[in-house]
């Protein structure tokens, strides 16, 4: 069964930091483009960042650029979300999801994605 896993979800201070993994499981991550998603109590999931397969094009949502970075490991099958000077507002369960094939680009869409992970819990106290 192919699935999407993350991990590394818990409980930080603000200003503190995590780093979210996304794990491919009986799939091969590496033909994926990787998106990360986020949702928060009583708001709609939203895109905050996304890599294409090779990993030569990110991109970020505002509310986290210069803070957060994606990247992948395709030896490892594995791509990350290292989450810096987090805040409050940062808290919701978070997601990866798989969009299969090479391209140029991704997108930061629900509709971009077609393998989605059953999420993480990210908890920031003030």
């Amino acid at each position: 069964q192919m699935q999407l896993v993350e991990s590394g979800g818990g409980t930080v201070q603000s200003g503190g930091s995590l780093r979210l993994s996304c794990q491919g499981s009986g799939l091969i991550l590496n033909y994926y483009s990787v998106g990360w998603f986020r949702q928060a109590p009583g708001k709609e999931r939203e895109g905050i960042s996304c890599i294409t397969t090779s990993g030569d094009h990110t991109n970020y949502a505002n509310s986290v650029k210069g803070r957060f970075t994606v990247s992948r490991d395709n030896a490892k099958n594995l791509v990350y979300l290292q989450m810096n000077n987090l805040k409050p507002e940062d808290t919701a369960v978070y997601y990866c999801a798989g969009d299969w094939g090479v391209q140029a680009a991704c997108g930061m869409s629900r509709s971009d994605y077609g393998l989605w992970g059953q999420g993480t819990q990210v908890t920031v106290a003030s």
